[in-house]
């Protein structure tokens, strides 16, 4: 592999540190790494995220004005079109946008000098959430998405496989990553009023198609009345609120809100008895794999995303009952075969190690 420096920008996030999701997680990892080995790195963050320097351990920060706060949804569009402005003016090798579904409408304007590759996220178009026009709308940015890129990348084999089907494409399959959990610490259990292995939790965006509802009617109807944590944002939609709202007589479930310490959730997730992914639309979900990694016991959602990653070491559902019948039958314990075959896989092929130099590979192969 040639060392050639180069000059990469990182759109599509609300900005590094992570103090969101999947995607955010992702650049703030991938983007020091590429500092580390010496490469000119920019990652556009929100002018509203609370990192507000200028540089991120090497990785040059671009504050771009950002109104969603303010207006909503459209912000988002409109803090893209100034991302990629300013891309414009900057002279970038290459051009990593994650996700396409508030930028891929401004790729006229995208710099014509500069490597385009697009991380096509999940099938964004399928959730539940967005109603019908909104589900075109999607539908139609992802097919720009495609359109515009010079190179893609799919985080799934599922994705590959759709976008190859649907706009006859090749992409490169790079999935997530996830950091190895090798130092547990249960001090962390006492701020939940929490004892080790004794506790059930999900950790997800509070949205219809990640089956919580379905997961918390389980609970509902288990004998097992165990302490259950709901870690994400729960005042963050109305379906959190609902959720909140419809559980309320419940003292066993917790919504704790969202989590963003990476050592605070690996340790709830390591000291976990069951770990519920209800993770239904999309690619390789982040979450799964911090869960893999932190030697959570998982029971997924039966979905072929899910099971790509998982095969036999985990248990599945579909229903409540499903979820109710693991929960009075199954614990951590009788299955650590399992868990350790899904550390030891992320060890193997989804380590940030061996994901970020398939991201640096891959740029210098489109750069040639």
């Amino acid at each position: 592999m040639t060392n050639d420096k180069l000059k990469v920008a990182i759109l599509g996030t609300r900005g590094i540190p992570n103090f969101h999701g999947g995607f955010e997680q992702f650049a703030e990892f991938f983007s020091v790494y590429l500092a580390q080995q010496n490469h000119d790195v920019y990652v556009y963050n929100s002018s509203k995220h609370p990192f507000q320097e200028k540089l991120f351990n090497g990785v040059n920060i671009i504050h771009c004005y950002d109104p969603e706060d303010k207006i909503g949804t459209p912000g988002q569009f409109i803090y893209d079109l100034n991302c990629i402005l300013d891309s414009r003016k900057r002279n970038f090798d290459i051009i990593l946008q994650l996700g396409y579904t508030s930028s891929t409408i401004w790729y006229k304007l995208l710099p014509k000098k500069s490597v385009i590759i697009t991380n096509m996220d999940g099938l964004e178009w399928k959730r539940s959430k967005y109603s019908k026009k909104v589900q075109k709308f999607l539908k139609y940015a992802e097919r720009l998405g495609v359109k515009s890129s010079d190179y893609l990348v799919a985080d799934s084999i599922g994705i590959k496989e759709y976008l190859k089907q649907t706009y006859e494409v090749d992409s490169k399959y790079i999935a997530y990553g996830a950091k190895l959990f090798n130092n547990p610490d249960s001090k962390i259990l006492s701020e939940y009023n929490l004892k080790p292995f004794t506790y059930n939790m999900l950790i997800a965006r509070l949205e219809p198609e990640n089956n919580i509802e379905t997961i918390l009617d389980g609970v509902v109807l288990s004998k097992n009345k165990s302490p259950f944590l709901v870690v994400g944002k729960h005042d963050a939609n109305s379906f959190g609120k609902h959720l909140k709202d419809k559980f309320r007589d419940h003292p066993n479930i917790r919504f704790v809100g969202g989590i963003y310490d990476l050592e605070s959730l690996d340790n709830l997730r390591y000291y976990s008895n069951l770990y519920f992914h209800g993770h239904s639309v999309g690619g390789t979900n982040p979450s799964l794999l911090e869960a893999m990694s932190s030697k959570a016991f998982i029971i997924a959602n039966d979905n072929q995303f899910n099971k790509s990653i998982l095969k036999e070491n985990a248990l599945y559902f579909e229903t409540a009952i499903d979820v109710k019948e693991h929960l009075d039958n199954q614990s951590k314990q009788a299955h650590i075969d399992k868990v350790e075959n899904c550390f030891n896989d992320i060890a193997k092929n989804f380590s940030w190690d061996i994901i970020n130099k398939e991201y640096l590979n891959f740029f210098y192969e489109c750069k040639k």
